[in-house]
């Protein structure tokens, strides 16, 4: 059974930084390309950051220079890191593990921007 769990979301002041952790189990994680999304209220989910089986990263243009994601092959595991955290980042957060005819989804995390 193939299992996405995200961690380390929650209630960040403006100019904050959080790390979100998905691990994965029931994958052959090495194999995946890992993407993080997010999803605000009465939007649609969108690509955030990227990082390919071969450790080639992509972001979207909003968390270019804030944002880092990085992969742990040994712990399964996926991580984000957000500096700089913008009330428009407000949203859920959720893993994606990609490959030809295969993708799975976490359940997600919240992160509030807020002061």
């Amino acid at each position: 059974q193939v299992q996405l769990v995200e961690s380390g979301g929650g209630l960040v002041q403006p100019g904050g930084s959080l790390r979100l952790s998905c691990a994965a189990s029931g994958i052959i994680f090495s194999s995946y390309t890992m993407t993080w999304y997010h999803q605000a209220p009465g939007k649609e989910r969108e690509m955030v950051a990227t990082i390919t089986s071969g450790g080639s990263t992509y972001y979207a243009n909003s968390v270019k220079g804030r944002f880092t994601i990085s992969r742990d092959n040994a712990k399964n595991t996926v991580y984000l890191q957000m500096n700089s955290l913008k009330p428009e980042d407000t949203a859920v957060y959720y893993c994606n593990a990609l490959k030809p005819r295969e993708s799975y989804w976490g359940q997600g995390t919240q992160v509030t921007v807020s002061s």
